[in-house]
């Protein structure tokens, strides 16, 4: 069964419109919905444009806990890659 991805990949900074022509985007599941990115994203680029703040944020990644904030903007994203993002809100 083929699936069609209808959303737009997520335009990260540097990427080109040419890039997304030219097929330069993987599939990934961020909280249970399917998400194109551009080819070598990173984690910390993914945050920035869904408008997330890492320090308020906990990342599983392929059922894994990522602990290393700082590590986020070297950590490119893979085909496939399963996310799920806690964002944490305050509140009285």
């Amino acid at each position: 069964m083929t699936q069609t991805h209808t959303q737009t990949p997520v335009a990260m900074p540097g990427a080109t419109d040419s890039a997304i022509v030219h097929g330069a985007v993987i599939a990934l599941t961020v909280n249970g919905e399917q998400r194109d990115v551009t080819d070598g994203t990173t984690l910390a680029q993914l945050l920035q444009a869904l408008e997330l703040e890492r320090r308020m944020i906990v990342v599983e990644r392929n059922r894994e806990i990522l602990r290393d904030r700082a590590g986020f903007a070297e950590l490119r994203l893979a085909p496939g890659d399963v996310l799920e993002l806690v964002h944490f809100v305050g509140g009285g």
